[in-house]
C-alpha cells in the first residue's frame, strides 16, 4: 500500500498547528514525512473502512495536518504512515488538538452511547488483517496511553515502547514478550486510531463540526 521511499530513518513528525504553533526547523522538517505520506484507512482488500474520508489528512498552512471528523454514516478509523522498524526506539508521542463546535460530541460508530478513543499504534509488515495464528500479534495499541473520550482542546500521549501494548485479540507485550519484540522489529506502520464501543480502532464520528489537528509526533 505504501512506497518503502517514505520509509524515514530517525523519523521524527513535527507538524504544526497554523495558529499558535513553534516554527520546526529546517533539520525536522526535512526528516517529517509529508502529511501526504499519512493515510486514513485502514484499507484491506481494497476497501477503506474510512467511510467518506479523503486517503489523506489536509496539510496546513506553515506545516501540519488536520482531519475534519465526519458525521454518521462517515467515520475515521486508522491514520497512519510507513516508518519501518522500530527496534531500539524508546517511545512515541503526539501532540494534538480537537477543535469542535459547542454541543458536539465525537462518537464511537459501533457503540455512541460509549465514550470515544485515540490511542496509538504500530504495525508490523506482511499483516493480512485476520488476526488468526500469528497475526493476531501483528498489530498493537498502546492502550495504556489511550485518551478517553476524545474532546475539545490540546492534549499529549507518551507511549512508552517498553509498556504493556496490546494486540488484537488477547496478547500482550507481558504474556507475548517475544512476539511482540518480533513486531517491533518488523514494524512498517506507525500512527493512531480512533474507536471506542466495541473496538480501539473501529472508528468515530462527530455529532457536528469537529476537527483533529495532529501539532507533532515523533519516534524516539
Amino acid at each position: 500500500m505504501f512506497s518503502r521511499a517514505a520509509i524515514i530513518a530517525a523519523t521524527i513528525l513535527t507538524v504544526i498547528a497554523a495558529s499558535g504553533g513553534t516554527r520546526i526547523g529546517a533539520a525536522a522538517a526535512a526528516l517529517a514525512p509529508d502529511p501526504s505520506a499519512w493515510v486514513i484507512g485502514p484499507i484491506i482488500r481494497g476497501r477503506n473502512y474510512s467511510v467518506g474520508m479523503p486517503l489523506h489528512p489536509t496539510p496546513r498552512r506553515g506545516g501540519g495536518f488536520h482531519i475534519d471528523l465526519p458525521r454518521a454514516p462517515g467515520s475515521v478509523h486508522y491514520v497512519t504512515f510507513p516508518h519501518g522498524s522500530l527496534a531500539g526506539k524508546r517511545r512515541i508521542v503526539m501532540r494534538y488538538r480537537v477543535e469542535a463546535d459547542r454541543g458536539v460530541r465525537i462518537e464511537p460508530t459501533t457503540v455512541p452511547s460509549l465514550p470515544s478513543m485515540i490511542t496509538l499504534y504500530f504495525q508490523r509488515a506482511g499483516d493480512n488483517w485476520t488476526a488468526r495464528g500469528r497475526f493476531e500479534t501483528y498489530r498493537w495499541y498502546a492502550t495504556f496511553a489511550t485518551r478517553s473520550p476524545i474532546v475539545a482542546g490540546e492534549h499529549v500521549m507518551v507511549a512508552r515502547l517498553d509498556g504493556l501494548w496490546t494486540a488484537v485479540q488477547t496478547s500482550t507485550a507481558r504474556t507475548n514478550p517475544a512476539a511482540f519484540q518480533a513486531a517491533l522489529a518488523g514494524a512498517d506502520q506507525v500512527g493512531f486510531v480512533l474507536g471506542g464501543g466495541d473496538g480501539f480502532g473501529h472508528g468515530v464520528h462527530a455529532t457536528g463540526r469537529a476537527r483533529l489537528v495532529v501539532m507533532e509526533f515523533r519516534v524516539e
